[in-house]
């Protein structure tokens, strides 16, 4: 007879991982069961984002991966990212988000658009976890429209000042600076703010229901003066803080095949030992067929990103490609943790199991960095070649 498939990964996609980014995973994964898993409920329940865990990540190199080791970075391939980030949101998205604005958000703009001194300054600090870094673009009044920015920095003299506020920034009240995207006399650019810089206020959000082991904060620049070496020099326009999103969604694509999995294993237990009416609650043919849409849909998921990563590490990726595993990974994400909510009964309504811990966090992965809506425009533009925004 065949060997029993893993129910986790039904197509073995495993078999077509490197030896190199099978121990990445397996590095990671340990290092959730272990020290996430027994206490992410808490911190959930307490809206406490656990930083003892930061230097843990940074020793093992997640904070800025795949950036190159002459900047004190591990210098992994993207697919290595891309299953960074699944088995930390299989602990929470709370700590996928952490790891993702720090690495693709902070890091990778001051790589890509900032000067040699830049790189050398802050890039090994922040793999090393010791200047946390906060992504300053969304506005209050802007949601999903970035071009319509209200933030601005002014030119005086040789620095810049500063004013206006942005919402919803992971990391803000952590961070020790800030990328900060404004409006100037020639367009939108990018500038490094120092958190105890005279003006800058961070202002956490509470009364969240999502992403509570997470920081979310506002922005508030008063005359926030900066000198113009903290201008990152080499971008202008919107294609600066895009491109940073693009590296950040890839990884999202990636994230929630982690929250997926571990509403479906938690699930697929609970059938096979609740006994109702007599036999299991897993020999029943409706639950049976919910089980089998979740793992249809987590290794359709699995395929999807795997090829994404693929086609980044080759330099072959289009933003619509991660569009379209975007707004795939995250509404079979956020389905299956509803769906495995139900299977558990009353039981899944609380922080003791998982699902509806990922239902509620998946709710902002979902909308933020560019909602579903956007992103099934997005692919509708390119395959009709008409602009529906």
């Amino acid at each position: 007879m065949a060997a029993r498939l893993d129910p986790f990964d039904l197509f073995d996609i495993r078999s077509l991982l490197t030896d190199e980014e099978r121990m990445v995973q397996d590095t990671v994964a340990r290092f959730t069961d272990e020290r996430v898993l027994p206490i992410i409920g808490d911190c959930f329940d307490q809206a406490r984002f656990p930083t003892e865990l930061i230097p843990e990540m940074a020793s093992m190199g997640l904070l800025g991966a795949t950036l190159p080791e002459e900047y004190g970075c591990a210098g992994m391939n993207a697919v290595s990212y891309g299953l960074i980030c699944q088995e930390l949101e299989r602990g929470d998205s709370g700590l996928r988000s952490f790891a993702s604005v720090q690495s693709s958000l902070c890091m990778y703009p001051i790589y890509a658009y900032g000067s040699e001194e830049h790189k050398r300054q802050y890039l090994p600090a922040m793999a090393r976890g010791e200047v946390i870094g906060c992504f300053g673009l969304t506005e209050p009044h802007g949601g999903s429209d970035p071009a319509n920015m209200k933030t601005t920095a002014k030119k005086d003299g040789g620095d810049w000042v500063i004013n206006g506020a942005k919402m919803w920034i992971t990391n803000g009240n952590l961070a020790h600076i800030a990328i900060v995207w404004a409006q100037t006399e020639e367009g939108i650019q990018g500038f490094i703010v120092p958190t105890d810089t005279p003006g800058f206020k961070a202002q956490e959000v509470h009364k969240k229901m999502s992403l509570r082991a997470s920081v979310t904060s506002g922005l508030f620049f008063d005359d926030v003066r900066i000198p113009d070496a903290n201008r990152l020099p080499n971008v202008k326009g919107l294609k600066g803080p895009l491109g940073c999103l693009t590296q950040a969604r890839y990884g999202i694509t990636w994230g929630p095949i982690g929250a997926a999995i571990a509403c479906f294993g938690e699930a697929l237990e609970y059938s096979k030992e609740r006994i109702l009416f007599n036999r299991p609650l897993a020999a029943n043919q409706a639950v049976q067929l919910k089980l089998a849409e979740m793992a249809r849909q987590i290794t359709s998921a699995q395929l999807l990103s795997l090829q994404l990563g693929r086609l980044k590490d080759a330099g072959k990726m289009q933003p619509t490609q991660v569009s379209l595993a975007k707004w795939n990974n995250c509404r079979m994400a956020i389905d299956i943790a509803r769906t495995c909510r139900d299977i558990l009964g009353g039981a899944g309504i609380t922080t003791e199991h998982s699902a509806i811990r990922h239902a509620l966090n998946l709710e902002s992965v979902i909308t933020y960095e560019g909602t579903e809506t956007v992103h099934q425009l997005v692919v509708g533009r390119e395959v009709t070649g008409i602009n529906a925004f």
